[in-house]
């Protein structure tokens, strides 16, 4: 029985996984969950899979599961040190990483420091600490399994098959304002914006791809993961969300990984890997697929792609700047701050003011990050 530390445990991509880990119920033990606020869910969570250690990283709610679970054989703890204590405390087969944004960088880089294989579906830690990553898997030989629906089938169209790759396409639905004027995106609300067509999100990520970030955010990923040069990943769009991503090998073959909008499908991968496991959910029925559309991206109306493309280019510390301002401009659009088109021209804005940083660790990496996010939260004050 291999035992699982889910850290986001109450977000999308956790309560998904818990419904994996229900299909599985003899092969997985859930040793370690955490969240940050929602406490009630939390709770619902211990009381189903009586995990070890919880971890809260907001104050009020840690006191309040503290208090509930007075008494219990379970450990609770408080703040990111709590998770990374949590993480050395107990033995952990797989730590499954879905807190979302920059929160997740330090647990993710602690996991793997351990020796612990990571389903990460956190892209915010490669794309900011990508060197880092591969530095301590060198050491380690600690895995990432991308959860990523995207990264998830490159990895398995390469599994069978390692040379002779000649590009990696990464498929991008292209979110709910594809055909939308530029006229259009500046009426844009956080309310239309939150309306996937296809996936079932947390906010930030549904925003990012109504921006097409979150492609770009997966670019860079993509080229860490597979060791693949930027001007050999492409990004199409294919609003129909069925093939997830597509490898072209240099005699003209591509292989494409197929399946519904389902993330609990490369959560289920990422847990059970190498093998393929039977389940009950709901199976892709080709007959029923009208289309299959693919179309360029329009970097013109959604330039957040290009800037990650220039950001991962770059390297260094620039894109662990593109993803803090990013964070910070998609939190400042949820609150009516600024509009749906000027997310990506505040990420401009603070690239633009950034000095890459060549030779960096984590603790510099931290500092870029808390500078990029004074930054744009300094946006509208000098514009």
């Amino acid at each position: 029985m291999r035992k699982i530390a889910l850290l986001g445990s109450t977000g999308s991509i956790g309560t998904q996984t818990l419904q994996v880990i229900e299909e599985f119920k003899e092969d997985f033990e859930v040793v370690i969950l955490s969240a940050h606020a929602n406490s009630q869910l939390l709770l619902q969570q211990v009381s189903k899979y009586n995990p070890q250690i919880v971890i809260l990283t907001e104050e009020k709610s840690y006191n309040i599961v503290k208090n509930a679970l007075s008494g219990k054989q379970i450990k609770v703890l408080y703040g990111p040190e709590g998770i990374l204590a949590a993480l050395e405390e107990i033995q952990v087969d797989l730590v499954v990483g879905a807190i979302s944004g920059a929160a997740g960088i330090k647990p993710t880089l602690k996991a793997l420091e351990l020796g612990i294989d990571v389903a990460l579906a956190n892209k915010e830690t490669i794309v900011a600490a990508g060197a880092l990553v591969r530095q301590i898997q060198e050491k380690t030989g600690a895995r990432i399994l991308p959860v990523d629906s995207e990264h998830s089938a490159i990895m398995q169209c390469l599994e069978q098959e390692k040379q002779a790759v000649a590009k990696i396409i990464l498929t991008a639905s292209g979110g709910p304002f594809r055909n939308y004027s530029k006229e259009e995106l500046k009426k844009v609300t956080p309310q239309k914006a939150l309306k996937h067509p296809n996936w079932d999100m947390g906010k930030k990520i549904t925003i990012d791809s109504a921006t097409l970030m979150n492609k770009g955010l997966e670019v860079i990923e993509a080229h860490w993961l597979f060791n693949v040069d930027y001007e050999n990943i492409q990004v199409v769009i294919h609003p129909q969300s069925i093939i997830h991503s597509l490898v072209e090998y240099g005699d003209g073959s591509i292989l494409a990984q197929l399946g519904l909008p389902d993330m609990r499908i490369p959560i289920q991968y990422a847990l059970t890997y190498p093998k393929r496991r039977s389940n009950s959910f709901p199976k892709l029925d080709l007959t029923k697929i009208n289309s299959l559309e693919f179309f360029p991206p329009d970097t013109e109306k959604f330039p957040s792609l290009k800037l990650a493309y220039e950001a991962g280019k770059i390297g260094y510390t620039m894109p662990c700047v593109l993803n803090a301002s990013n964070e910070v401009a998609v939190e400042l659009f949820l609150q009516e701050k600024i509009s749906f088109i000027e997310i990506p021209m505040l990420v401009e804005w603070v690239l633009s003011k950034h000095v890459p940083v060549k030779n960096f660790d984590l603790e510099t990496l931290m500092e870029v990050d808390l500078w990029a996010r004074r930054e744009s939260r300094a946006y509208k004050l000098a514009r």
